[in-house]
């Protein structure tokens, strides 16, 4: 497995991080898997572990504290903050009050003093860059966190973000976390040259598309999914979004048989192919999940599959747009377009 360097931090880390989103009820993965699936991929050369205060309300950030337990300086540790964590409307956001709250929680639940990488999980519009950037300054020169970093930021905020500490003279994010996969290429188009312009070190989470590229998903089979049991929205076939999807992966698999790939090599090749991308997040929920992901570490897809792929679904095309996170909120709320 391949090291890159995230971003210009100097930090080095593996192409593939292991993300905890599943841990906890989410994922109904249990302490003891947890700590079996981090004891597997730090064997297998993963350093960095890649958690959240939302995933399963802190429980997540709790299983991950308990299975690091005693190797923490090898590891570097990033957790996210901004989700809703409670009904209180100020129990969220990148506001300085809620920052300085949330991360005391987060490194209580983590059971450790600092985290190395700190991320606003979405672009809070009603705070300003400036509120949101200088608590993070603050947090980094109280050494509670090393490096600070977006997710799902669209490329407009992205610089606005890199702007703003500039002109007022604070710390600036260092890495973005988008969504990024065979069957959602839009970042490609805006994201990816942003981040790049900026040294960002980009860290893309879903490379899998929820399962669909996994090889679990064919045009054959019942879809029965630990996502689609509580996103049944993102598998209905009667969908058209989704009935590209499926489209595409058949092809896909065609591809990746003709190759002699899985499709779990074919997807997690595809995304640490492209240049600006530093890790692909994968998010096990099984000890069977992670082994087949990790089997895939080392994959360098050749060009004449690449192209294959491009053919497939075409680059910067959002096979389902309305999944993303990142559309301004004008083009959600009628009110802000329509006045």
């Amino acid at each position: 497995m391949q090291y890159r360097t995230l971003g210009r931090t100097g930090v080095q880390v593996r192409t593939l991080v292991l993300g905890a989103m599943n841990f906890g009820s989410l994922g109904r993965t249990t302490q003891d898997e947890a700590t079996a699936m981090v004891d597997a991929a730090v064997d297998a050369g993963i350093n960095l572990i890649d958690t959240a205060d939302w995933y399963s309300q802190g429980e997540s950030e709790e299983m991950v504290g308990k299975a690091i337990a005693g190797r923490r300086d090898d590891l570097v540790l990033a957790t996210k903050a901004a989700m809703p964590m409670s009904d209180e409307r100020n129990h969220r956001g990148g506001s300085r009050r809620w920052l300085v709250t949330a991360l005391d929680n987060s490194l209580r639940r983590l059971g450790v003093d600092h985290v190395d990488l700190y991320q606003i999980h979405r672009w809070d519009p009603s705070t300003s860059d400036e509120e949101t950037l200088s608590a993070l300054t603050d947090l980094q020169r109280a050494g509670k966190i090393r490096y600070f970093g977006s997710s799902t930021f669209p490329a407009y905020r992205i610089v606005q973000g890199q702007w703003a500490a500039r002109e007022n003279h604070l710390s600036r994010y260092v890495t973005e976390q988008p969504c990024y996969s065979i069957l959602q290429r839009g970042i490609e188009t805006h994201v990816l040259p942003v981040t790049e312009q900026y040294g960002l070190g980009v860290l893309a989470w879903s490379p899998l598309a929820s399962g669909w590229l996994s090889g679990a998903i064919r045009e054959d089979r019942q879809i029965t999914t630990h996502r689609s049991s509580f996103m049944p929205q993102r598998f209905d076939t009667s969908i058209p979004s989704n009935r590209a999807k499926m489209a595409a992966v058949e092809q896909l698999a065609e591809l990746a048989d003709a190759s002699g790939l899985t499709m779990i090599q074919l997807a997690l090749g595809f995304v640490t192919a492209h240049r600006a991308v530093t890790s692909a997040i994968i998010g096990p929920r099984t000890m069977d999940h992670l082994r087949s992901q990790l089997a895939a570490a080392d994959t360098v897809l050749s060009s004449d599959v690449l192209d294959a792929i491009d053919a497939i679904v075409a680059p910067g095309a959002d096979l389902a747009p309305d999944e993303k996170h990142d559309t301004p909120p004008a083009l959600l709320d009628a009110t802000q377009r329509r006045r």
